[in-house]
């Protein structure tokens, strides 16, 4: 095997992270390109062109504004905010608006971030309790082609494994504007057989609104790690609290004629309070032609929010703000095992594996406030929702230029709703089998072809599988489809033709049976239309130099019912181009670097496409020097070039004091931080 190695290293903490790779499928063994300490891109490491693995040196090597921004690592996928710092993020992807998960599955060390039935929305994905720097490696796939994908994953899923080790302690003190601030301590030790691992998080920031955000965040993680890549152990522990302030989107026309600024909240009461503490451990033994794998969790996650997005619409005297509350408890357990043989000859895979989940969250509540005093309950629920799947994927090298990945999927779901609305409880049951097949084709001259179908689904919020009368108006409703349907399907390539340039490109497609969402806002689902989406992405990953690492990924992407209606066939939110650009500069001297770009542009904010929102381009920058062997100093500067631009954009009525009762129909966005420069001081022992 030839290999072009080039070793650009990241950030001490982040070259110093180890982790184990992950199990290739039997595979063509062809030259291939390896950019080590960045990426695990190369021909023959996936089954589609969609797939990869970027490693903790380039996560580490680029500034982020947020713990959640990691997962921009994923070509295509945008991070954004729409509200306080310690609320999910918003994320964009395949053409789609996921809000604060659906549709996007995430994982950290094998532990689902996607919360089911939630106060605020389904499949929200908060990554607050995250520390970065100890992030090793993210494996991302995209579409519904994968047999050990479920629920959320159908335009992709991230998987984020943690550092096992550090080879030396690690301190870091952040300071910037707006009284940011964060403090960092990480070490790991031998112990007995193994490894600990401890780091601890303290931060603070006020954000730039008139209001101080005051958002406070602890974080801690403790590890025990043990074994070798074949055969380890790992135990994890890990604990947030975060609380906030909250300045969410403005409505357009108050900034324009002066009654807000572009950085006012509407109502000042708005914020939150979060916390979650899990413990998890993974478990994998290889033997000769067998491997098994296992992975058990609990979770307990904690979440209380007040937003007002339409400030006096429904409630002229008391406002419209509201209370999201939830308290949930979440085990799971994920099982493998793979045989590897041959079939008349060729080398063959056999993996089988089961994955169960049961959340209990109790309770779940919407509630009327103003200025955070509850004035009623709008509904309360208590839920336990339980999940269990089955799956089988068969693996074939028919030839050194062929090879198929054939797999199965069954899923079957229960949900269990005893709601303050007594017509509202009940349970229900649904299942959904998810046929999956790839063809891997090549390679020839270091480039391979790959051909991908699948079929998966999302769950939707259990409250609407049982719901008879919508909570706040108390009119008549149906219930809901417990599981939504999704087919999707791509051709891409892959190519290291050019030297030193990893290149891919994917042309996909994928159609959902519904875009039903449950609205954690008002309590009950909104009424939709299936959907199909289609698009193309071309990444590129290009060794410019010794020291300098190029990376270019572009995306377009089409949205639109497939149900025709009068009021138009768009789908509201759905991103159409994004674009982005980054350059990483490492060991030049003691001096090292990186600045990246990202842009999504205009998209539609209602069905006829007659209200679009504007682009966004913002740009990020990072200086470091390494003083000596123990100390660096960064800085990161954000929104480089002091862009007026939005974070996220809406169309909806809302009324502000001495607007007719009505209100009126706007553009409500969530600015973009302006200019921001914070400095770290990073010291190992």
């Amino acid at each position: 095997m030839n290999k072009l190695i080039l070793g650009l290293a990241g950030t001490l903490c982040a070259s110093a992270a180890q982790a184990q790779a992950p199990e290739q499928p039997a595979e063509n063994t062809a030259a291939t390109v390896q950019v080590l300490g960045n990426y695990d891109n190369g021909v023959g490491t996936s089954d589609a062109a969609s797939a990869g693995t970027v490693t903790a040196n380039l996560i580490a090597s680029r500034p982020a504004l947020r713990p959640g921004e990691v997962l921009e690592f994923v070509p295509g996928v945008i991070v954004t905010q729409h509200s306080g710092d310690g609320k999910a993020n918003q994320y964009f992807l395949r053409g789609f608006n996921l809000d604060h998960g659906t549709d996007f599955a995430t994982f950290v060390d094998g532990m689902p971030v996607n919360m089911r039935t939630h106060a605020h929305g389904q499949g929200y994905t908060d990554l607050n309790f995250l520390i970065p720097e100890l992030v090793n490696r993210i494996r991302y796939r995209k579409g519904p082609y994968y047999a050990d994908e479920g629920d959320f994953a159908s335009a992709g899923a991230a998987h984020m494994g943690l550092a096992d080790r550090l080879p030396a302690g690690l301190a870091t003190l952040t300071v910037g504007e707006n009284a940011y601030r964060r403090g960092l301590v990480a070490n790991s030790t031998a112990a007995g057989n193994g490894n600990l691992l401890y780091a601890l998080e303290l931060a603070h920031n006020d954000g730039p609104w008139t209001t101080p955000e005051a958002f406070h965040k602890t974080s801690a993680l403790l590890r025990y790690s043990a074994g070798s890549a074949a055969d380890r152990l790992s135990v994890t522990a890990m604990g947030y609290k975060g609380a906030w302030h909250a300045t969410s989107q403005v409505p357009l026309r108050a900034v324009q004629d002066g009654r807000l600024g572009e950085f006012d909240a509407a109502d000042a009461s708005d914020g939150g309070r979060a916390a979650r503490y899990s413990l998890s451990a993974e478990w994998r033994r290889r033997g000769a032609d067998t491997l098994w794998q296992a992975i058990a969790y609990a979770v307990r996650s904690d979440l209380t929010l007040f937003n007002n997005f339409t400030y006096f619409l429904d409630d002229p005297e008391n406002g419209d703000q509201f209370k999201q509350t939830e308290r949930r408890k979440m085990t799971g357990l994920d099982v493998s095992h793979t045989w590897f043989g041959q079939l008349a000859g060729r080398p063959m895979e056999n993996a089988v594996g089961v994955q169960g989940r049961f959340d209990r969250i109790a309770p779940v509540g919407l509630y009327a406030t103003t200025g955070q005093r509850v004035l009623r309950t709008i509904a309360e629920s208590r839920v336990s929702e339980a999940s269990a799947a089955a799956w089988l994927q068969n693996t074939v090298q028919w030839t050194p230029w062929l090879r198929s990945i054939a797999g199965v999927r069954y899923d079957r779901y229960r949900f269990d709703v005893a709601s303050s609305i007594l017509e509202n409880s009940g349970t229900a049951n649904d299942h959904i089998a998810s046929p999956k097949l790839s063809v891997v084709l090549g390679p020839w001259d270091r480039t391979e072809f790959f051909v991908n179908y699948g079929e998966g689904f999302h769950s939707n919020d259990a409250r609407g599988t049982t719901a008879r009368l919508s909570p706040r108006e108390r009119e008549p409703v149906d219930p809901v489809t417990p599981l939504v349907k999704t087919r999707g399907a791509e051709l891409g390539l892959r190519t290291e033709l050019v030297p030193g340039l990893q290149s891919s490109m994917a042309l996909w497609r994928l159609r959902s049976g519904s875009e039903l969402v449950f609205s954690g806002d008002a309590g009950d689902t909104a009424p939709s239309r299936g959907s199909k989406r289609s698009g193309i992405e071309w990444n590129n990953h290009y060794i410019a130099s010794r020291w300098l690492l190029l990376d270019l990924d572009l995306a377009y992407s089409r949205a639109r019912y497939t149900e025709h209606d009068p009021a138009g066939d768009r789908v509201p939110g759905s991103v159409e181009k994004v674009v982005a650009f980054g350059a990483t500069v490492n060991d030049v001297g003691p001096w090292s670097g990186a600045f990246q770009m990202r842009y999504f542009g205009p998209r539609p904010l209602i069905e006829d496409n007659s209200v679009r929102s504007s682009s966004t381009a913002i740009a990020y920058l990072r200086g470091g020097y390494r003083i000596d062997r123990r100390w660096q100093v960064s800085v990161d500067v954000f929104n480089l070039f002091d862009r007026k631009a939005s974070d996220v954009d809406y169309y909806y009525a809302s009324r502000l004091p001495g607007e007719a009762a009505e209100g009126e129909e706007d553009i409500h966005y969530h600015p973009a931080e302006r200019r921001t420069a914070r400095v770290t001081l990073r010291a190992v022992f």
